[in-house]
């Protein structure tokens, strides 16, 4: 399919000369002033289906062609500018460039051979840029499917507690637009990707509210540090890596680490965190509920007070009033998202998942696997 291109140029028989000399090669769309093409653009971003090159006119009615490359490049920022104009004086020149962000530069009249050559060029960049990208998400999309399902795996109460940290992430965000949402999202998802450096021994205690030895407790904060270690590594998580760090540091300076910024100089995404998984903590697995929120109230120096506010406005909706629905159910029933209340045994009394536990799709996987060679204890009671 030939890559589209669009044409801006308030002569319309500069247009028409254009279409009959390029149409052979390119996927022509033509705007007869600069709005027009702003709103081309903005189109073809919407339907998928973006334009490689954006050659524009610089004299036009209305606004300019700096000015509409500005606009193209706000709603299209992948579409390389070109610029083509009867006005080659240098200031003109200098402020494409600068303010246009404009890959070529032709003055009229431009030879057709010159000009498929330079939107060749433009199309071959486009191509550059949009591959370097999608190499980028794919392999960010992967490297944090790995570590989710490496804390799925783990520790299957760390991964149904991530799960409902990025829930609440999205409800809040859904309601006031949060800053950095996506580095949020994913903090939120693998808050607990640390804790495959703790030994389970140590988790386990914690878990049970058990006092920690000086060793075992310095163990078990490192996990933040291991956090950021591990995602550092990831392109583009810098600051995903730093709120991991400072998620269980007190707005009062409390928490661990010991050392480290206080208030508001403790990243949004860090300070969020914070709050979401000492709510969790407060349900003890169960729904949400206004306990729970006094619960942090009576420790709400630990918090920073607005953002406190703010999670309870937005997750006002989410508080559970009457119990949730449990039922007793054969493990072949076991679907993604489940609950489970009581603990997955095999017949000999061999603990395969602990009760509490959020079934992932890896875990629902293992668990069928293990179903075609071993006899487990049914039924299983879950929360629906």
């Amino acid at each position: 399919m030939p890559a589209r291109i669009l044409l801006i140029d308030d002569d319309p028989h500069l247009l028409s000369a254009l279409r009959r000399q390029l149409e052979d090669d390119f996927d022509l769309t033509t705007a007869g002033n600069g709005q027009l093409g702003i709103d081309a653009a903005r189109a073809a971003v919407e339907s998928r289906t973006p334009f490689a090159v954006a050659l524009c006119d610089m004299r036009m009615p209305g606004l300019d062609g700096i000015e509409t490359l500005e606009k193209v490049r706000e709603v299209s920022p992948d579409t390389v500018r070109m610029m083509l104009t009867g006005n080659a004086d240098q200031q003109t020149a200098i402020q494409a460039i600068n303010r246009g962000n404009i890959f070529r530069f032709y003055t009229k009249p431009c030879a057709a051979d010159d000009l498929r050559q330079g939107l060749l060029a433009g199309i071959a960049q486009y191509q550059l840029v949009t591959a370097e990208r999608e190499l980028l998400e794919k392999t960010l999309a992967g490297s944090l499917k790995v570590l989710v399902d490496v804390v799925s795996m783990n520790d299957p109460v760390a991964y149904q507690f991530s799960m409902r940290l990025r829930e609440w992430v999205r409800l809040i965000n859904a309601e006031v637009k949060l800053p950095q949402a996506w580095q949020v999202e994913i903090a939120a998802t693998l808050v607990a990707i640390g804790q495959v450096m703790v030994p389970p021994e140590i988790i386990a205690k914690q878990r049970a509210n058990e006092k920690l030895t000086e060793v075992e407790r310095s163990v078990f904060e490192q996990a933040p540090e291991a956090a950021r270690n591990l995602v550092a590594n990831i392109p583009r998580l810098d600051a995903v890596a730093e709120m991991l760090y400072l998620q269980d540091k007190g707005f009062n300076g409390s928490g661990f680490p010991q050392k480290g910024p206080v208030g508001e100089a403790i990243p949004f995404g860090a300070r969020l965190l914070k709050i979401l998984k000492d709510l969790a903590a407060a349900t003890e697995g169960g729904p949400l509920t206004r306990a729970a929120f006094q619960a942090l109230q009576k420790r709400a120096e630990a918090y920073d007070p607005r953002l406190l506010g703010k999670v309870k406005a937005c997750l006002e909706g989410t508080i559970t009033v009457n119990a949730p629905t449990v039922a007793e159910i054969p493990l072949s029933a076991l679907r993604v998202g489940h609950v489970i209340l009581s603990d997955i045994k095999m017949a000999d009394g061999h603990l395969v998942l602990a009760a509490d536990s959020l079934i992932s799709a890896p875990l629902l996987e293992r668990l069928r696997n293990l179903r075609k060679m071993f006899t487990f204890i049914e039924p299983i009671k879950v929360r629906m």
